[in-house]
This record gives structure tokens, sequence and C-alpha cells, in this order.
């Protein structure tokens, strides 16, 4: 299957972390927790890992070594460093925290190196927050340039569960996020950040998400078909707007209609519906 652009993916954790977590250290959860190195640094600097090889997110995605081989020369080649923000928010410039000073591949994934703008009030808070261990996941925005599934088979012949093997990407930018409540609601609210992007092939709606759009569809044309009841076909006139349009005066009694109050448009209904389901 030909690969798609796709969505965001987080976090590895740091040695020290993974081995008192183990196999346990990415279950069930696109996010790990990272332990930023900050030691020894310049202020503003840290050093962690922002994605790992090998492992299967809950997604089902893996990303194998040399994924980012091609686009980190890319990004040496233009001179320009890879951009640090919070939480993927590239509309407010604010949330520029700071810039990839220095990414590469080793044995365990992409390293990076860091530096936050100190003379940023978010970016002096985040590194506070990074220092504390109150927060502590990267993640990173990226396009899929080789990928495929794969359905592995085990030594007993049957077949083990199958994942997505993201074998080059191209990396758009790496960002700081907080620890959320709910991991898996957590990603999905990064998933429609950077949904622009396009979203993975073989995804569809989910049957709760496909019955409520059902539902508002069906809601949606019931107004529309209400609407058509009442309205007059286009063209018609009655013998009051005859009189009306020929400068006659309307039958003494009658009020005359407001030529400046318009018959509301269905759109107009169907954005109320809108925000009244909202």
């Amino acid at each position: 299957m030909a690969a798609t652009p796709t969505d965001t993916i987080c976090m590895s954790t740091s040695d020290e972390l993974a081995a008192k977590l183990g196999p346990h250290a990415d279950a069930g959860t696109k996010a790990v927790v990272v332990k930023f190195k900050t030691d020894g640094l310049e202020e503003g600097e840290f050093i962690g890992y922002a994605s790992v090889f090998g492992n299967k997110d809950s997604y089902g995605d893996v990303v194998q070594p040399g994924a980012f081989t091609n686009t980190l020369a890319e990004w040496k080649a233009k001179g320009v460093p890879i951009p640090l923000l919070w939480g993927h928010n590239t509309a407010d410039p604010d949330f520029n925290l700071g810039e990839i000073i220095e990414a590469t591949e080793d044995d365990r994934g992409l390293k990076v190196h860091g530096r936050l703008d100190m003379e940023s009030p978010k970016s002096a808070q985040t590194y506070r927050l990074l220092k504390s261990g109150r927060v502590n996941q990267m993640s990173f925005a990226y396009r899929v340039v080789d990928g495929a599934y794969i359905q592995p088979e085990g030594e007993d012949k049957t077949w083990r569960d199958a994942y997505y093997e993201l074998r080059e990407l191209e990396l758009y930018e790496v960002s700081i996020v907080p620890i959320g409540a709910n991991q898996e609601t957590e990603i999905l609210a990064v998933k429609a950040a950077t949904s622009a992007m396009a979203a993975k092939a073989g995804r569809v709606l989910s049957a709760k998400n496909g019955q409520a759009l059902r539902g508002a569809l069906a809601q949606a044309e019931e107004i529309v078909t209400a609407l058509k009841s009442v309205l007059p076909e286009e063209g018609s006139a009655d013998e009051e707007d005859q009189d009306q349009t020929s400068g006659e005066e309307p039958p003494a009694g009658e009020p005359k209609a407001s030529p400046d109050v318009a018959t509301p448009d269905p759109s107009v209904y169907l954005a109320l519906l809108a925000i009244n389901e909202a």
C-alpha cells in the first residue's frame, strides 16, 4: 500500500527510565515518558529522544532505524534549524519556543539537542517545567515518505499482530507537550492539529462518529424540507406583492411588507443547529 502523509508520533524514554519500566515503557500509548538531560548544558538547553526505534505504539506504528537519515540531511542542507514548538502550535509565534541545535540518529532513536529562547516568557516557563519534571514529553510532526503494513508470521506459523512500518519520514518540527490525564485523548488532539497533512491510509471514521454525523445530516435535511414547504416558489407572487411592486397602495388596514426584512436563508438555520448541538 502506498504511503500517505500522516499524523504525529510521540516520544521515547531515557535509558535509565526505560530500564525501570522494562517492557511496559510504551505499553498502550503513543507517548512515553522522557527524562530530559539538562546537567552540564547551557541554560535553556536540553537533550532527549524525540523517537525510539523498534517499539510498536498504540496505533500500530513502528519507526525503523534510518527513517530520519534523509530528512535530517535536508534540514542541514537548508541551513535552518528544526523548529521547537509547544504542543504543535504553528499559528501563534509565542509558542515557537526555540530550536533544535542538533538531531542525530543513534542505536536507540532520534536524539535531539534543543535550545529554548530564554527571553521568551513561555520558553523560560517551559524550561522550568522540564527541569522540575512536570513536563516530560516530546512529539514530532512528520509525513510518511516510505512505509508499509507488515503482517508477521510467528515460529508456529500463526499470524502475529500487524503493524505499520515507518521506513522514511519527512520531519516538520519537534514539540514539547504536556502529559494529559488521558494519553489517548491527548494524542488524538495532536492528530487533529496536524490533520492538514492528511490522515494515514486505511483509517476510517469510528462507529460512534459515523452515527453522530448521520444523525446531524438527518436533522439538517428535515430543516431544509420544512423551510422549502413554507417558502414561496421562485417567481411566484400574490396580489399584495403585485400591488406593492406596481407602486399601488395596499388595501386600508393591511400593513405594508417591509422591504428590509429578508426571508432567512436555510443555511442560517443550519448554522444555528450546529451551534446548539455543539
